[in-house]
């Protein structure tokens, strides 16, 4: 069969059915009478107005602080408004949370403004990357990551549906979320914003959300949603370097099959904007890419959205990318590459130079009147045009325990327990516990960056009413049963890798008097740039702490609390216990003392591979020609090289057994679709949930195969004793590849499914390949 399959690939007599794809209908269907309005406000629209809803303000420049308030100036609110006629302004003044009292009186002043000057409303936007981040009293929800290892579509949409909400609570009607780069490189200082390392769980999660932060009608976006911007398109989590907004070089294959395919599936669900990566690839910035922003967003998906810079990033084209001379010229590029809005946070010189560039016939007028036409389209479609401002006293679940629940639930299903040597947890009621580790007392490390501030590094000062790790602890055990010393701590409001001068032995000396030991340690709040690191193994003086404490021979339970996987090789084995709870937010406390005591069982799985050592980094689905130490005719998915813990893994406090794994058909054609069942056993004592993943491999093809690709995926939940039956479909489509002509393939031969531990081979009847950039 395999020799079978090699020539029929390569010979002439090749047997391949072209599909020719039908013009896809438009990602968002078209509502008449919205494009009517549009043409209607875009004939009565001077040029500089036009420029002007292209161009998108900070409000920083529109005000001041008096006494630790933010107060707009009229004046500079009239220049930027009424003169340059500016459609959207961004951020939060500071940039710190503000109330939802102060929101309103900052949005509903501009668009006042807006609206008599100009007669056209403006639309703000914030970074709520994970709940409402900017604003005070609000929800924070753990970061995407803890969603993505959640497994779970419920939370993903839940908590948009959520954020959106509490977002209009204050009159925003837009945010710069979700974020699905993809956390292919463990050095990346974003790994935690989005949803991790594959693909199509980026693809799930982020479409999920985009339907709970929209609704279900992109053209009509009610009062209690808001419209998204997907980010950051795209390629962005892969440069050379694993520096943020470095560049990146990926084949044309990665480019389509890959990173494109969440972007893609969130177009298709209704994004009205996407944000674009700062970056370059393969040599092109993107902002000055046509091919990327123009043909493969606009054109192949036929979508009428709406492309924004992100911060500063047209600069970038002459500043630190250099395929401009000047400033006008970055502009010129950006513009006609398909750029509609540009994030111009300090400078309305960018108004100025794109008129002059219009007048002399560089940037076609066809092209200002398209991108105003899909700026103006978003503000109808959120109806800013009627209801420019929405009210407080309308939203009264705005921080409310119901959402509480929610995010404390949503903590809960997306820690993972990685190792539980003699069944160590759940914790026995009345032990002795030590808690410790610069993690240990901090909401700031809980929440990470995008938390009241860009960093994240005021956190502490906003989320006294919630609970540390250590608060959580003795709330559920008791105060009297544990104590705190911490051995090492962050510098307060510092940099994220600002460390106080260890007091290790005063850890040691505490962990003398009690039976176990919670070592709470990872990394402090960070985001973007200031992220970067050049060590990824977890800090000197953490490392220390734990070796210090494994010498009084009390058992340690690590509790992961970090951004990105840190390498901690060295204290693993020193562990009986470990889970990792990312950044779990606000509840992350008291989720953590619930899976500690048992009340809640943990379900997560890893979204990423956890590398062992610092040049071992890889991804789940690697080319099978990077294993290693593989036996003849075995499988061993996990052989390439050592990881600590491989995508997907995460234990349970009771057992799960795969049985009577099948499919529908085990022959199939291109157009056919795979229905796979497995029944799933809880063979432990306690309830549980379980991510039944679906995987495939192809066997032999053209381009070296991977070595499995996650297809499909369900959380289900059992009682002990219970068995279901689970069935993951997928049309056949989807195991097709980007071969190295640049067209999908999908080649005759065999293809090995697995679940769990059981697998079964399928066979594909012939070859196809789609002529068509979008199978």
């Amino acid at each position: 069969m395999t020799l079978k399959k090699v020539l029929l690939i390569f010979s002439s007599t090749i047997m391949v059915a072209c599909t020719t794809q039908v013009t896809p209908p438009s990602a968002v269907a078209e509502d008449p009478k919205i494009e009517q309005q549009v043409s209607d406000i875009i004939k009565k629209m001077t040029l500089d107005e036009k420029i002007g809803q292209m161009t998108e303000l900070s409000i920083d420049v529109l005000g001041e602080f008096v006494n630790d308030e933010f107060k707009l100036d009229d004046a500079k609110l009239h220049k930027a408004i009424a003169e340059f006629k500016v459609g959207s302004l961004l951020n939060a003044p500071g940039p710190v949370a503000q109330s939802r009292e102060k929101w309103q009186e900052i949005i509903g002043k501009i668009q006042d403004v807006s609206m008599k000057e100009i007669g056209i409303p403006c639309i703000y936007g914030l970074d709520q990357n994970h709940g409402t981040t900017y604003t005070l009293g609000g929800t924070l929800f753990p970061q995407n990551i803890n969603i993505g290892a959640s497994f779970n579509t419920e939370l993903a949409y839940k908590s948009a549906q959520v954020t959106a909400y509490e977002t209009r609570a204050a009159n925003c009607p837009w945010t710069y979320s979700p974020t699905v780069d993809m956390a292919r490189d463990p050095r990346w200082p974003r790994v935690w914003e989005n949803y991790g390392e594959d693909c199509l769980v980026n693809s799930i999660m982020g479409s999920t959300a985009v339907r709970g932060f929209q609704g279900n009608d992109p053209n009509h976006i009610p009062a209690d949603r808001i419209a998204t911007s997907v980010k950051h398109y795209m390629g962005y989590s892969m440069s050379r370097t694993g520096k943020d907004r470095t560049p990146a070089y990926i084949s044309d294959a990665d480019l389509r099959e890959k990173c494109f395919a969440p972007f893609k599936a969130c177009v298709e669900a209704g994004a009205l904007t996407i944000m674009v990566n700062s970056g370059s690839i393969n040599g092109v910035p993107v902002h000055a890419n046509y091919d990327l922003l123009t043909k493969w967003l606009k054109e192949d998906l036929k979508w009428d959205g709406m492309l924004l810079t992100d911060w500063a990033d047209i600069d970038n084209l002459y500043t630190r990318e250099h395929i401009a001379a000047n400033k006008k010229e970055a502009i010129q590029i950006a513009i006609n590459a398909g750029i509609d809005m540009a994030m111009e946070p300090y400078d309305l010189h960018f108004c100025t130079l794109l008129k002059e560039l219009v007048e002399e016939n560089k940037v076609p007028m066809s092209r200002i009147d398209d991108a105003v036409r899909r700026i103006l389209r978003l503000k109808l479609r959120l109806d800013l045009f009627n209801c420019p401002n929405t009210m407080t006293e309308d939203y009264p679940l705005f921080g409310s325990n119901e959402h509480k629940q929610l995010a404390r639930h949503a903590a809960e299903e997306s820690m993972i327990l990685l190792k539980n040597e003699n069944n160590i947890l759940p914790l026995t009621k009345g032990k002795k516990l030590l808690v410790t580790g610069p993690n240990a007392n901090s909401m700031r490390c809980l929440n990470g960056g995008w938390s009241y501030s860009w960093q994240g590094h005021l956190t502490d000062r906003f989320a006294g009413e919630y609970n540390t790790i250590y608060e959580a602890i003795c709330n559920k055990f008791g105060a009297d049963n544990v104590r705190l010393e911490q051995g090492v701590t962050y510098k307060p409001e510092g940099s994220y890798t600002e460390e106080n001068e260890p007091e290790i032995d005063k850890a040691v000396a505490a962990a003398r008097n009690v039976d176990i030991i919670i070592a709470c340690i990872g990394e402090n709040s960070y985001c973007e740039t200031p992220g970067n690191l050049n060590d990824l193994a977890i800090s000197p003086n953490q490392r220390k702490l734990i070796k210090a404490l494994a010498t009084t021979g009390k058992p340690i339970v690590l509790i992961l609390n970090e951004g990105r996987p840190r390498i901690i090789n060295d204290i693993e084995p020193l562990a009986s216990g470990i889970i990792n709870i990312l950044l779990p937010g606000n509840f992350g406390g008291d989720a953590l003392a619930n899976i500690l005591d048992g009340s809640v069982n943990p379900s997560a799985k890893m979204p990423y591979t956890y590398p062992r050592n610092q040049a071992e980094l890889t991804t789940y689905d690697y080319r099978v020609s990077e294993e290693i130490d593989k036996m003849e005719g075995a499988y061993d998915y996990d052989a390439v090289i050592s990881v600590q813990w491989p995508f997907g893994y995460g234990l349970s406090y009771t057992t799960f057994e795969y049985s009577n794994f099948k499919t529908n058909m085990d022959s199939f054609t291109a157009e056919d679709e795979l229905h796979f069942s497995v029944d799933i056993t809880n063979s432990g004592t306690k309830s549980g949930k379980e991510a039944v993943m679906l995987f495939s491999r192809d066997l032999v093809a053209s381009l070296t195969p991977e070595s499995r690709r996650l297809r499909a995926f369900k959380k289900v939940e059992l009682q002990p004793g219970e068995t279901q039956t689970v069935t993951l479909s997928i049309k056949v489509s989807d195991l097709a590849f980007v071969g190295a002509d640049g067209n999908w393939t999908l080649e005759q031969g065999g293809f090995r499914m697995q679940c769990g531990n059981q697998t079964l081979n399928i066979e594909c009847s012939k070859t196809y390949k789609w002529n068509t950039p979008n199978k």
